[in-house]
């Protein structure tokens, strides 16, 4: 057995291992601080109430389900970059990246505004509670303004990603989260009660932080904020690296390209992964909701699992990204092998990250869990939903990972169509049945869920071992 373990650990092929990690490790790291962030939001917002903790909870998804159409864009970005780079065509790099740019701003910029102006309109079907539908309609209007930010951020990161310069996205984003943290806690619960906090836990080294400018308490509104200015910093730390000589003449991003041929075929590799974000975002905003029908409670305790599930998740991302723009690269250079050992490599390391992090969920829900909340019955409950996230971790990995090996290559739509299929026609109908009709309330979803994973990795294992993605051109 423990030789089993030990020939699964040790690397196939030591060389792409090393260039799997070495470009992962700068996106782990950054994404890790977006679960800091998050972890340490939702402990904020935590502390005001399940009713806080339930609207920006669902504000989240929401913006999410209107961001995450930029997803297509910046992963087609990275697909077309990453294989322009192995087939040294620099400035192509640029032009995908200039039409990138123009695609996110189309879109972005419409949808802050719509988001702000309609968040009223929106909210109240897919939360009902009165207390939580006001604080989401607040949340919810004001993170929209933060859009295009995250849009644009969207199309850098895709770019950087695609030449190799992840150690970019790394500084950008711990940078972007440190300042999220630090006017959440100012504006969330007001400078004077942050400064008294940690004055009377004898630290008033760190509530000198917020002596300069008196922070209002602005509650769920202030989380908010923090998050549209944290968004606007990320944008102009990404623009400072274009002034680079790397930037400037290697990629030519200060000389305006458009190659509409180059645009067709992102758009191509866009629309079917955009598609299909939004249709699974609004799918786990549905999610959310059937959870709210059955309880605020239950609702709740959703969002601090899969919150604490993006401890995991997260860094598995960075894997998954560093393996797409290693296929896309081997690719353009027309080493089919090289490509394939990398999927494998990339595979292990997810295994090993998620697999750690879910040995960690199962021992240890109620530690974890206490960090969020102290309510007995959303112990109770997460503990049994944390449990079973501890179990999928490893099947998570698989599915992560082929996921971004397929857009890697260049094939978005295959993924696409089995996501939203299984989202749209199990977990979403099997969640309503088994939580409402069937009456197993908190424990149906959670049952449901397994299932999909499961399903997901596997039909993606099979699309990789046909080996059909070999023959695409991007």
């Amino acid at each position: 057995m423990f030789s089993t373990i030990k020939k699964f650990i040790s690397p196939k092929d030591k060389a792409v291992s090393k260039n799997v990690i070495s470009l992962a490790f700068p996106v782990i790291i950054s994404n890790l601080s977006r679960v800091f962030m998050s972890v340490v939001d939702v402990a904020m917002v935590g502390r005001l109430g399940a009713s806080a903790l339930a609207a920006t909870g669902m504000g989240a998804m929401l913006f999410w389900g209107a961001l995450s159409f930029v997803l297509g864009i910046r992963t087609a970005t990275q697909t077309v970059t990453s294989r322009r780079l192995g087939q040294k065509k620099f400035n192509e790099c640029g032009t995908a990246f200039h039409n990138g740019m123009l695609m996110a701003t189309l879109y972005g910029l419409p949808m802050s505004l719509a988001g702000y102006n309609l968040a009223d309109e929106i909210v109240p079907f897919f939360i009902s509670q009165p207390i939580a539908l006001s604080l989401c309609i607040q949340y919810t209007s004001l993170v929209y303004i933060g859009l295009i930010f995250s849009s644009i951020s969207f199309i850098f990161q895709g770019f950087f990603t695609g030449i190799e310069r992840t150690k970019i996205h790394m500084n950008v984003t711990v940078t972007s989260n440190i300042l999220n943290v630090y006017l959440n806690a100012g504006l969330i619960y007001g400078g004077v009660a942050v400064r008294e906090y940690f004055i009377s836990h004898g630290l008033g080294f760190i509530a000198n932080l917020w002596v300069w400018y008196d922070f209002p308490a602005l509650g769920v509104r202030g989380a908010a904020i923090s998050t549209v200015i944290a968004s606007a910093w990320m944008t102009l730390h990404y623009t400072y690296y274009l002034f680079t000589e790397e930037s400037r003449l290697k990629y030519k991003i200060w000389t305006p390209t458009f190659d509409t041929t180059m645009m067709k075929r992102q758009i191509k590799l866009a629309i079917p992964q955009s598609t299909q974000e939004v249709a699974v975002t609004v799918g786990w905003s549905l999610y959310y909701k059937i959870l709210g029908i059955i309880g605020l409670i239950e609702l709740a305790t959703t969002e601090l699992i899969f919150t604490i599930m993006h401890a995991s998740f997260m860094p598995a991302l960075g894997v998954g990204q560093a393996c797409a723009t290693l296929v896309g690269k081997h690719m353009g250079e027309e080493n089919i092998d090289k490509a394939e050992i990398s999927i494998w490599e990339s595979i292990r390391w997810a295994e090993i990250i998620m697999g750690s992090m879910g040995i960690i969920f199962f021992l240890f829900p109620e530690f974890l869990l206490s960090f969020f909340s102290n309510d007995k019955e959303v112990l109770r409950l997460g503990t049994f939903g944390l449990r079973i996230l501890g179990f999928l971790q490893f099947v998570d990995a698989v599915g992560i990972t082929l996921w971004f090996t397929l857009s890697g290559a260049g094939n978005t739509f295959f993924p696409a169509v089995v996501e939203s299929l299984l989202i749209w026609f199990l977990l979403l109908p099997g969640s309503y049945l088994t939580g409402v009709v069937l009456g197993y309330g908190f424990y149906g979803p959670w049952f449901i869920f397994p299932v999909y994973l499961v399903l997901f990795a596997a039909i993606l294992f099979w699309k990789i071992k046909q080996g059909d993605w070999k023959e695409i051109k991007v």
